[in-house]
């Protein structure tokens, strides 16, 4: 058989994160917007190494260190191109902000520290550290014999060395927590200057009062940043519920092992060395990065816009869906049409609508959802325990597991128990990823049924700044296949024949690859063959192998593909006729949808599921055929717009990873002109 190249998917992921660096360093951004993906930046930075990082340590300190992962590298060995890499982009992170930083000064926005506060400023400043940040702020004072305090990953903190003036001149240590609850940056207003100054330093400001007992000669205070590894540790109790695993799980995940310490590179080798000795850092496999006086610098995708309009993005409003009357029932509309929903461009209320008209309809019997990911405020939410109390019968799937978001899901499930909400909860090895809902509602003697199938969560806050699509269905079949994975998921897992959709881990990765040979058999008998995918990652070497197949076929294959691409692309061996790309801009980009040309009936297809070992083998997920000729149209309208983007399109090809794919001719901003796509349909 032969072999075939893949990139290394940890090593493709820092390739993505620069491209969200890119829009940082790009003056055509907004500079607001700008700092603001600095943040972002840094916040996918932070979780690549409670994720990433930490399961590719966990195999350095296994019994199968030595295995070669990537090009002949063991794990360790990975461990240090990672470690390599990210220094090289967090220089290059310094320097953008510091460019930014720059181009501020000409709006009169100025950074200051503890040393250049404007006088005039100063009780100001008093003012707020006394009222603000002392009464949240805590102090840890240790020293050589104590043991050092757990340090939460999320939290910033500085670790102060005060210098006492004895006889023997003492050294002590304290560790300050920055107050989480407050915005780091507090603005002072001057005139027509506004100056911008971190609470860090004006703690710093105010080391001399909160240590003053020790009456100290000198002190030192330096930021520092712990991460640490994210993976839940269940432990398999049979007396104890799901719920209740899960919650202890996420209390050790604030003791889980040290994976980074990100420094202050002025610290002084002493408080670094004690602080290595004490946190239990292993030099040989955890990340010790030397950086900037500033950490967690996610807290930059808070940052204030100063009421300036002109140095954020311009507001866009969400549109409507011309098929949606606001005056008809929604439930009428799609039993009409299949509608497709694709937001931010379109508004997410046509979702909401959908919940709050089931939940009051009196001939609505029962509702059944999944959930992944709520927002902060949910009106999802709130619909589903209003259908619960107009007495629907109401299923909620919600998954315990979603990474990062399980206390706030616990926070949600217990809300939906209380109010008589039926909670089915999906095992350790099997999250169900899959976003889905079904209504069943009674028309006469008949009962009928009514649902959506998206790409993503039902969160009305990610609606804003995600793009995905959702398709709003009456249709039989596609309906009957939804419930039969509630059921699946209810019943003890019971497997069942699904006659539309394909579900992982049962048929995804089949009936993709079959879908691919299809293309193969039309290429070698000479016929029109070619694949069109936009997902937000790729590393499955299988499916991968398929394309490559594909490809040596004469199959022509366009992707384009947001995140991690272990694909290489435009390969003369073996990926001549594949091209790659990813678009980064003011949207993330998170629709994944597959268009086969299968002897031009473009056979089109959404799905929750990326082309990941994890989605294709590990969760419950859902791709839904697009039947509607109109909607099959519109999305391969909306491929091809993308497709032609030359403004934010970054090329993934091994020669010219992340060039920007530029046409001095004319200019096309893809998330702009999809906007203007939709916008039209609506004036037509």
């Amino acid at each position: 058989m032969k072999k075939f190249e893949f990139k290394n998917r940890e090593l493709s992921w820092l390739e993505f994160n620069e491209r969200v660096l890119q829009e940082a360093q790009d003056k055509t951004v907004p500079i607001i917007e700008r700092i603001r993906f600095i943040g972002i930046f840094s916040n996918n930075l932070d979780d690549f190494f409670k994720v990433r990082y930490a399961t590719v340590k966990r195999i350095a300190v296994s019994p199968q260190k030595n295995r070669k992962l990537y090009k002949g590298l063991t794990a360790k060995d990975l461990l240090s191109e990672i470690n390599k890499k990210t220094i090289e982009v967090q220089n290059k992170s310094s320097k953008i902000l510091n460019s930014i930083k720059s181009d501020l000064k000409k709006e009169n926005i100025f950074f200051v520290d503890e040393k250049t506060i404007p006088s005039t400023q100063i009780d100001k400043i008093y003012s707020f550290f006394s009222e603000k940040i002392l009464p949240q702020m805590e102090v840890i004072i240790f020293d050589k014999s104590n043991s050092f305090p757990v340090l939460k990953d999320s939290n910033s903190f500085l670790i102060v060395k005060i210098q006492i003036e004895t006889e023997t001149e003492s050294i002590k240590y304290a560790l300050i927590k920055i107050p989480e609850q407050l915005n780091r940056f507090f603005v002072i207003d001057e005139s027509d200057k506004k100056y911008v100054i971190f609470i860090d330093d004006i703690i710093r400001y105010h080391l001399v009062d909160i240590f003053k007992i020790f009456k100290p000669k000198k002190i030192f205070a330096f930021n520092i940043k712990m991460t640490r590894d994210a993976e839940l540790d269940f432990a398999y109790d049979i007396s104890k519920s799901y719920l209740e695993k899960i919650s202890q799980s996420l209390k050790k995940r604030q003791r889980g092992k040290p994976v980074r310490l990100v420094y202050d590179s002025s610290i002084h080798d002493d408080t670094l060395s004690f602080l290595i000795r004490k946190m239990g850092i292993n030099k040989n496999t955890d990340s010790i990065i030397p950086g900037e006086r500033y950490h967690n610098r996610r807290d930059f995708m808070k940052f204030p816009d100063f009421g300036k309009v002109n140095l954020t993005y311009s507001k866009r409003r969400a549109l409507s869906i011309k098929l949606f009357n606001e005056n008809e029932s929604v439930f009428q509309t799609i039993k009409n049409n299949d509608v497709l929903q694709h937001t931010p461009y379109h508004k997410f209320i046509y979702t909401l609508r959908f919940l709050s008209e089931a939940s009051i309809d009196p001939d609505v019997k029962s509702i059944s959802i999944t959930i992944y990911r709520l927002s902060k405020l949910s009106m999802v939410a709130n619909t589903l325990i209003n259908a619960a109390k107009n007495g629907k019968l109401v299923t909620v799937q919600i998954e315990l597991q979603a990474r990062f978001d399980e206390k706030a899901n616990i926070k949600y499930a217990k809300l939906f128990e209380e109010n008589g909400i039926k909670l089915v909860f999906g095992l350790p090895n099997l999250k169900v990823h899959a976003k889905i809902c079904v209504v069943e509602k009674k028309n006469g003697r008949k009962l009928e049924k009514y649902g959506f199938i998206s790409t993503g969560n039902f969160n009305e806050s990610t609606a804003q700044i995600y793009t995905d699509i959702t398709l709003f269905t009456s249709n039989k079949e596609i309906l009957d296949d939804v419930s039969k994975i509630f059921d699946f998921i209810e019943i003890n897992y019971k497997k069942t024949n699904y006659n539309q959709l394909f579900i992982s881990p049962f048929k995804t990765k089949s009936v993709f690859k079959k879908l691919i040979k299809d293309e193969i058999k039309n290429a070698k008998k000479g016929r029109e063959a070619w694949i069109k995918i936009k997902l937000n990652s790729i590393t499955n070497y299988e499916m991968i192998e398929e394309l490559y197949k594909a490809s040596i076929e004469g199959v022509k294959i366009k992707m384009i593909v947001r995140g991690i691409c272990c694909l290489i692309p435009e390969n003369t061996e073996h990926s001549a006729n594949i091209e790659a790309k990813s678009i980064v801009d003011r949207y993330l980009e998170h629709t994944r949808f597959f268009i086969f040309c299968s002897g031009n009936k473009n056979k089109t297809y959404i799905s929750s599921a990326d082309w990941m070992t994890r989605n294709l083998e590990n969760r419950i997920e859902v791709t839904c055929p697009i039947l509607d000729n109109d909607n099959k149209k519109e999305i391969f309208d909306i491929f091809d717009i993308y497709w032609s983007d030359n403004t934010k399109s970054r090329k993934l090809n091994s020669s010219r990873i992340n060039e920007y794919s530029k046409n001095v001719k004319e200019t096309l901003q893809a998330q702009n002109s999809v906007y203007n796509y939709y916008l039209k349909k609506i004036e037509k």
